[in-house]
């Protein structure tokens, strides 16, 4: 199916594959080992992750704890309300995500770390503060803190892909899905621990629901002062014209000397996608090739807007954001969000055991998501997701029919509120192997090279305005229609089901070409081939590849540029 261009190009890219394999090594826990300087780099990057998924888990536990309730008024009263306190940090993260590309862009990937890092930590201090304000500071907190979380879950990754050398970015990449499961598994158990000061009733200190608020600014300030000392990304700094300093940042981050060969190709390579996106900007939005802020700033919204331009692209556009629209019309956040409340509506105890068995919510999320990482591309992306689509949608329905018939009646049918219960934690089990990881996996790889940026923008845009919506209505839906609310989501995961079945091709081992036929727009990865394949050629990585002596090769001489300003004009 695929093209003579695309077998060019993936021969291209073996012959890459297997030079560094043999002066580094395969990928797998040896690879990790040698490139330690990167792990420690990508692994301390990921403490935005664990603040992330922390921030994600433990207002569920705040919002069911009297101590808090007491300065919030109506707010933790009235259903609407209380999906305002909690759906307003997604409102943030929405916009923070939409900004987050042309901070990283413009300030760095290492500054825009620092700048989300900040507003976060800015937006726990007004939290902080409604001991004396209420409810106001924990709507205005939380907004201010969203735009710092969906930042930081957009740059981070970014970043860890970066600095990491190809045999080992999958792995580094995949640490930030399992810092997120982490930093919600321990938000949970925090706020188990402080529920107990000064007693779990009408005593409870203000300490209970502060000391898990403010224990946010501890990894923030940490991850803020360590990024201070952390590298430029390679690919930011040779994007921005400083390829000297880039090639130095490579050379310690790989622990080579910077005119080793390793250095050097993946130098070259990273050069070459930097060259193709600016020569795919200048092509596509000529009025926007000049590198200024305000043109990164409107670019993305302007190739944003051509991908519903033409029929195939919409296409893919449907997949992306139709995709994300299931991951979180699942009922996933519904339950991280408001866990104690369901536990306690299936008749267990809020202040104590309801807090528990939300506890167990983290720990089983956090263990199924790892063995996804290994299942994904053996089984494929439509099997894993379809089945565990189907494996959530029967654990509401089950949830449905047990409180439809045990509602307001659970002190004498205990058994069924822990069945119903263990059909939560095996719902969570579902989510965390199939729509947790795969669903990203699909929104990234479905793009050609040229505009799979603003194609995954697209893709989190989606998952975080459905994800304010669901915050936003599951307190009334659970206070109207207790049991029809498990219905409506069982049927809408069913329905995510059949769509991934139906309508998403297997994404599994497919070239960019074979992407091309599937959804209708052939030769848009050809031409995006061909586009590379002359950057190759022109920078020298090409000949390096084939053993051939090349004495510019990696340098960022007037003359070269001079010849790529040329060819760009020529483009245009």
């Amino acid at each position: 199916m695929a093209g003579g261009g695309d077998a060019g190009a993936a021969g291209f890219y073996d012959a890459a594959l297997h030079k560094r394999q043999a002066m580094m090594g395969k990928s797998g826990p040896s690879a990790l080992w040698k490139n330690f300087r990167v792990f420690r780099v990508a692994a301390f990057a990921c403490i935005g992750g664990v603040l992330y998924g922390y921030n994600q888990g433990m207002f569920s536990g705040v919002l069911a704890m009297p101590a808090f309730n007491r300065h919030m008024g109506d707010y933790t009263l009235d259903a609407s309300k209380k999906g305002w306190l909690t759906a307003i940090l997604e409102l943030g993260a929405w916009i923070g995500t939409l900004l987050s590309s042309f901070i990283a862009e413009v300030l760095s990937r290492k500054y825009g770390v620092l700048v989300a890092c900040a507003v976060f930590i800015i937006g726990v201090i007004v939290q902080a503060t409604a001991v004396t304000v209420g409810h106001n500071a924990i709507l205005a907190g939380r907004f201010v803190t969203g735009m710092g979380v969906g930042s930081l879950a957009m740059i981070i990754p970014i970043y860890n892909s970066e600095v990491a050398p190809p045999e080992v970015r999958g792995a580094l990449v995949a640490t930030q899905q399992l810092a997120i499961c982490f930093g919600i598994m321990i938000s949970f158990w925090i706020d188990y621990g402080t529920n107990f000061i000064g007693g779990t009733g009408e005593s409870q200190s203000d300490a209970a629901w502060l000391i898990p608020t403010c224990l946010q600014l501890g990894p923030a300030a940490i991850l803020f002062v360590g990024m201070l000392f952390m590298p430029f990304s390679p690919r930011w700094l040779i994007h921005h014209g400083r390829e000297e300093e880039a090639r130095k940042v490579l050379s310690s981050l790989r622990g080579l000397a910077p005119d080793h060969e390793l250095v050097d190709i993946e130098f070259l390579e990273i050069k070459a996608q930097s060259l193709f996106e600016k020569r795919t900007v200048a092509e596509l939005f000529p009025e926007l090739r000049e590198p200024t802020a305000w043109n990164i700033f409107k670019l993305q919204f302007v190739a944003i807007r051509k991908l519903f331009q033409t029929r195939a692209m919409f296409k893919r556009v449907i997949v992306a954001t139709v995709t994300m629209f299931f991951q979180q019309w699942t009922g996933i956040n519904a339950v991280l969000y408001y866990a104690p409340f369901i536990f306690e509506q299936l008749g267990l105890d809020l202040n104590t055991t309801s807090l528990l068995a939300t506890g167990v919510v983290g720990i089983v999320m956090f263990i199924a998501t790892i063995p996804s990482v290994l299942w994904i591309d053996r089984t494929g992306r439509k099997p894993v997701l379809t089945i565990g689509a189907i494996g959530m949608g029967t654990c509401h329905i089950i949830i449905a029919i047990l409180v439809a018939k045990n509602l307001d009646q659970w002190h004498d049918h205990a058994a069924a509120g822990w069945a119903a219960v263990c059909m939560v934690w095996l719902f969570v089990v579902h989510f965390g192997y199939s729509w947790g990881p795969c669903a990203w996996i699909i929104v990234a790889e479905i793009w050609p090279l040229s505009t799979r940026p603003y194609g995954v923008a697209l893709g989190a845009s989606s998952n975080w305005m459905n994800n304010f919506i669901v915050g936003q209505v599951t307190p009334d839906m659970l206070e109207a229609i207790p049991y029809g609310t498990y219905i409506i989501f069982g049927l809408l995961t069913y329905l995510g089901a059949a769509f991934i079945w139906f309508l998403v091709p297997e994404t599994k081992r497919l070239t960019l070409e074979e992407m091309d036929v599937v959804f209708g727009s052939e030769g848009t990865a050809q031409a995006d081939f061909e586009r590379m394949a002359e950057i190759n050629n022109e920078i020298g990585l090409t000949q390096i590849l084939n053993g051939e002596a090349v004495a510019t090769a990696g340098s960022g001489s007037d003359a070269e540029k001079a010849k790529t300003e040329e060819a760009v004009t020529e483009k245009v």
